[in-house]
């Protein structure tokens, strides 16, 4: 009788599938309250992983790390209609505190833009101030309906930046700087995902922006999920706050300003991006363990594992060791497989007397014998091929599920069957957004011809992608 597998098949249940492999992966739990989640310290290091590539991308665009308060009084948001308009269905509002009820009722942080400018008014005074540049991790809660561990829960974590610029053309270029040098860098070359860089539609820009760029990633069931937004906000919270300076000429001007962030829905889109029916499979740039050096049985096996996995830290690997002879070591091996740890390094008995190790790569599969001594040369190449697969393997699947098509219909039933599809902008506008909307299909971002992003929703030649999403 066969048996029955680990994780539900991606191609019967991919819902399921992704549930499965997030408990059977040790990534995260439900939280105690509906929408909220317990991330564990597997998944956790994921998020640090990330956290540590995208921090120095941040620093190397010249913004700094600060923190601002959970709280903000609840007036700061009607300051800016349209902010407060977008946001008002997700907040969540604390009426009362040590037992009395608040004087004025205090949201809990949903975004920062409104307290950020609070302070950005009393910090910017004259042009030697600009640009102001910072960044903060936090956590935030937007109230959600319909929850789904790291995806959509009422409490995620994230970064969001925040700027303030002398002129629109600095503010422009600064937010574009982030979409693709510290974003789509990070996406593409660490999380090994081809994202698609485009600007949002009116529709769907964040509350309050002049204009949303985006990063759009699809996943291994054709759907589509943003994975990061930079906004500009050209002078809408300047104007509200009174954010001013004093230029070089003497004048009193509005600020310009940005803000832009990603969250822990990355990790999701790394799930379901590059897993698979046996599991998660981690890109080697991101893995906080890389290779996992075990001892199949025996007391010189484990011995050699932690030789082993101390030549490979210092040869600047992130190692895990896993010497538990006490467990079986199949039972261990399906542990790692569904973690997916790119590299398992397994040295038995039998591989000490022929002075080699079995190397099990997670990303492309297959196992074979290798040379211990040859191990700490071999490996950092290995890395590197699965890496580079991964990628291609996901912007294979871009490419071979989405289609060029005419009509509003035609590029429904190719969202509906599970791919992409581009359409002229100006064939489909704002009605046939609409149109597609009845349909669960929205457009996922513009882009030009020739696959940049374009300067305006109307230039010509621009192209939606259309999909279903997460």
């Amino acid at each position: 009788m066969a048996k029955a597998p680990v994780l539900t098949p991606q191609a019967e249940d991919f819902p399921r599938w992704y549930q499965d492999l997030i408990n059977k992966a040790e990534l995260a739990d439900n939280g105690p309250v509906r929408g909220t989640m317990v991330i564990r310290p597997y998944g956790y290091g994921l998020w640090e992983r990330m956290q540590q590539e995208m921090d120095a991308r941040i620093k190397d665009a010249g913004a700094q790390n600060a923190y601002f308060p959970l709280f903000i009084p609840q007036s700061y948001l009607t300051k800016e209609a349209e902010h407060v308009e977008g946001f008002a269905p997700e907040l969540a509002v604390v009426t009362h505190g040590g037992g009395k009820e608040l004087d004025e009722p205090v949201v809990v942080r949903p975004t920062s833009e409104t307290i950020i400018n609070d302070y950005f008014s009393k910090w910017v005074q004259s042009y030697r101030d600009l640009p102001l540049l910072i960044n903060q991790w936090a956590n935030v809660v937007r109230w959600e309906m319909r929850p789904r561990v790291f995806l959509r829960t009422s409490e995620f974590l994230w970064q969001e930046g925040h700027t303030a610029h002398a002129t629109y053309e600095e503010a422009r270029d600064y937010a574009a700087r982030i979409h693709t040098d510290v974003y789509g860098d990070f996406m593409t070359n660490v999380l090994g995902i081809d994202v698609v860089l485009g600007r949002k539609t009116a529709k769907e820009r964040f509350a309050g922006a002049i204009n949303t760029l985006t990063l759009e990633g699809m996943m291994g069931d054709g759907k589509a999920l943003q994975l990061g937004t930079s906004h500009e906000l050209g002078t809408n919270f300047a104007k509200a706050f009174n954010t001013q300076y004093l230029s070089k000429e003497g004048k009193q001007e509005l600020v310009w300003q940005t803000s832009w962030g990603v969250s822990t829905r990355m990790v999701g889109g790394l799930i379901m991006s590059h897993g698979d029916d046996n599991g998660l499979r981690v890109p080697p740039r991101l893995a906080a363990v890389q290779v996992v050096v075990m001892a199949i049985k025996g007391d010189e096996a484990v011995a050699k594992v932690r030789e082993l996995g101390d030549q490979l830290k210092a040869a600047g690997i992130r190692v895990q060791v896993d010497d538990r002879v006490d467990t079986p070591f199949g039972r261990r091996a399906v542990d790692w497989e569904l973690k997916g740890v790119p590299v398992r390094i397994e040295i038995g008995p039998r591989d000490l007397e022929a002075g080699t190790a079995m190397l099990a790569r997670r990303i492309p599969g297959g196992k074979e014998p290798v040379r211990i001594t040859d191990l700490a040369a071999l490996l950092p190449k290995v890395l590197e091929e699965d890496q580079a697969q991964l990628l291609r393997e996901s912007r294979e699947r871009r490419e071979a599920r989405t289609s060029d098509v005419a009509t509003i219909g035609e590029a429904a039933e190719a969202a509906v069957a599970g791919g992409w599809a581009r359409i002229p902008w100006a064939d489909l506008g704002p009605e046939g957004e609409a149109k597609l909307a009845e349909q669960a299909v929205s457009v996922r971002c513009l882009i030009a011809e020739d696959g940049s992003v374009p300067q305006a929703d109307d230039a010509p030649g621009t192209l939606a992608i259309v999909a279903r999403s997460y």
